[in-house]
């Protein structure tokens, strides 16, 4: 008998290990990875460059043969176009032409025998992969870093040039600031060189539509247009105009949208507005004439828009501020230095760092809030059909990152007052991963296995709302090192999403609640925490946020909560949610606020390592995942998805309790009792 029984003890031995690693999963294997080299070595002999670098020998020689005729000794070409733009149409692309670096942040600066690009850690190997030896590569972002750098490589005396519509107030003081007593000082070049030098340069599309959006938006611009007046009226300042520059302040004070700008529905455009007339500067060939109708265009009087050519906006602010008794009022953060410039002397100015548009924006109002929350219900449905086909897909060896992007994006188009995606999305596995905003591509997309970890960030423009969300998820057996670092990313959202503050205050003020986790280990990531979301406008909506620039969290504001973990040519985690600021109740104090997530897909639990979570922040796990049921299963039952509704029930299982103050999941549970149940039947 005995010998019988110690036969069947390695069986037993082995379910409870099974068991053991389904309950923490954890594992003690050794793998060893191996790359490709995908970044240039400059300093090998021949330079080594990948196939993603670009050559950029005839355009750097052409400009400087430019720098020559203008008797400039450096050029400096900005990463935005003239209204300070993040996301910049494909003909505002200077600096990916003159250096292949494609990244959304970055300065280029050239002179007559060197050139470099300043970007910041978000980017750094993505340059290494994308720009050729032709280009130094600076790790900083700061003006003060490049200004360094130009005293050293420019002659004493030299001027520096640069276009003034794609340099902001600020930017152009802190170069003079910088360059100070250096004796180099700034040229202003209306005309840009790059452009001069750039042949088959993008058009403006002359068939872009601008248009008003379908959803039902309870403020007219009307309305909006009296809101700002009477903040003008308000302001003690007394300012008799108000210059907006920014795409979005036009797009959202006439309720108007366009296509010039990718994934954002923007059309160029500025406006001055004054207290008894409105002047729209656009591309007035592409106006239909019912838009012209909407717009009071025909009439004169305070609410009837005068349309003038996009061009003139320039000679139009010259002429009004020549006027007397002017004052005009502009936002600082997203005027150009061009417009800026000529309004003199300096009493006619006023300013601040926002727009009172863009502050106003920030702030949803109740339709502007539940639509914003209804697009989010339908967007999760697109984000769990992506996870449930890539969890049946990927074990198979066939999907690459590439294919898994393009299904996401098909996953959205098939939901209701879908409009496209909202950015590129980010499909990235293995080191690609630890590159922060990589987008895949023909040549760098790496096929899905169940051996790396996965990160998707991707979002939608819908006709009610934009979204934005981040998942990184495992179809193998993580490692110990990626469930804690996952674990820790997911605490610093947690901790971040249940704080209680005080209405007014500033996102920079609870930042590091989504650091602290990581900080702790010696971990860390070099992005930001958070940014505000639009109704169908941009997906970073300034001013809301967690920076030092962004403006204090009030109700009603929409923001991303997304801490990350990056580690160089191995592997990235990001955890993206969309919450809106709501009151809360306290015991003591009123006028409190919190987070709600409006994000509604859960996280991947074999990543999580609930050993680390505290008993409160599996409490608001287990909340969450009963939010996540309740508003997207009644969608799911309305489309009659019921594949999709089970996946969803199975991966929101709330965790339970143990003595030990970890949790599991019921389902986790019941597996522990059956291989006990296995046990004693075998003996």
């Amino acid at each position: 008998m005995s010998g019988s029984r110690s036969e069947k003890m390695p069986l037993c031995s082995w379910l409870l290990v099974l068991s053991l690693a389904a309950l923490t999963g954890k594992r003690n294997t050794l793998c060893v990875i191996t790359t490709l080299q995908t970044e240039r070595n400059c300093s090998a002999s021949p330079p080594y460059l990948p196939s993603t670098a670009v050559n950029t020998t005839v355009q750097l020689k052409e400009l400087r043969a430019h720098m020559i005729s203008l008797n400039i000794s450096a050029y400096i070409i900005p990463g935005t176009d003239a209204h300070l733009s993040e996301y910049i149409a494909p003909r505002d692309a200077r600096l990916a032409f003159m250096t292949g670096f494609t990244g959304s942040a970055g300065t280029a600066v050239v002179t007559q025998t060197k050139a470099a690009v300043w970007t910041d850690s978000r980017y750094w190997v993505q340059a290494e992969r994308q720009m050729d030896c032709s280009w130094e590569l600076e790790k900083d972002v700061s003006i003060s870093s490049i200004a360094e750098w130009l005293i050293s490589e420019v002659p004493s005396g030299g001027e520096i040039g640069f276009d003034p519509f794609l340099f902001s107030v600020e930017t152009y003081e802190n170069y003079n600031i910088n360059l100070g007593s250096s004796n180099r000082s700034l040229k202003s070049i209306p005309v840009n060189l790059v452009d001069q030098v750039w042949k088959g340069r993008p058009a403006i599309r002359p068939d872009g539509l601008i248009r008003l959006p379908d959803a039902v938006i309870q403020r007219t611009w009307q309305m909006k247009v009296e809101e700002m007046r009477k903040k003008m009226r308000d302001n003690p300042y007394r300012p008799t105009a108000l210059l907006l520059s920014a795409l979005d302040e036009t797009a959202w004070l006439f309720n108007m949208r366009g296509e010039d700008i990718p994934y954002n529905p923007f059309f160029y455009s500025y406006t001055l507005l004054t207290m008894d007339e409105i002047w729209l500067f656009l591309h007035t060939e592409r106006l239909t004439e019912d838009l012209r109708s909407y717009l009071n265009a025909s009439c004169n009087g305070p609410l009837c828009v005068k349309l003038k050519n996009y061009t003139t906006v320039r000679n139009h602010l010259q002429e009004y501020v020549a006027q007397s008794g002017i004052k005009v009022w502009i936002g600082i953060e997203y005027t150009n230095y061009a417009l800026y410039e000529l309004i003199t002397p300096v009493d006619k100015l006023m300013t601040s760092s926002y727009s009172p548009v863009l502050t106003t924006k920030a702030v949803k109002d109740e339709r502007e809030q539940q639509i914003l929350r209804d697009a989010h219900v339908r967007d999760a449905i697109a984000v769990i059909q992506l996870l449930m086909w890539l969890e049946k897909e990927v074990p198979l060896g066939t999907q690459t990152e590439l294919t898994a992007a393009e299904y996401v994006d098909k996953c959205r188009k098939n939901q209701k007052d879908n409009k496209g995606p909202s950015f590129e999305t980010i499909s990235a596995s293995g080191p690609n991963a630890a590159l922060a905003h990589y987008s895949p591509t023909n040549e760098s997309s790496r096929k899905l296995t169940v051996e790396e970890m996965y990160l998707v960030d991707s979002g939608g423009q819908y006709l009610d709302g934009t979204t934005d969300i981040t998942r990184t998820v495992h179809w193998g057996i993580p490692t110990d090192l990626q469930r804690e670092a996952f674990t820790r990313v997911l605490k610093g959202n947690i901790e971040i999403s249940r704080t209680i503050f005080p209405s007014g205050t500033r996102g920079a003020n609870m930042e590091m609640l989504g650091r602290r986790a990581l900080w702790e280990v010696g971990l860390n990531y070099g992005h930001g925490t958070g940014h505000g979301v639009g109704n169908y406008f941009g997906v970073h909506e300034w001013p809301v946020g967690f920076q030092t620039n962004n403006i204090p969290f009030t109700s009603g504001m929409f923001t991303s909560i997304e801490p990350g973990y990056y580690k160089d040519n191995d592997f990235g985690i990001r955890i993206e949610d969309v919450a809106v600021i709501v009151p809360t109740k306290t015991k003591y104090g009123n006028n409190y606020l919190t987070f709600e997530i409006v994000s509604l897909v859960p996280y991947d639990k074999k990543l999580i390592d609930t050993s680390l979570l505290s008993m409160q922040q599996i409490e608001w796990l287990n909340k969450y995942y009963e939010t996540i049921r309740t508003l997207v299963g009644p969608e799911l039952d309305r489309l009659q998805l019921q594949k999709e509704k089970d996946w969803m029930l199975t991966n929101t299982e709330p965790f339970m309790f143990l003595e030990n103050s970890a949790a599991v999941t019921s389902s986790m549970l019941s597996l522990f009792t059956l291989v006990i149940t296995l046990y004693y039947n075998i003996i």
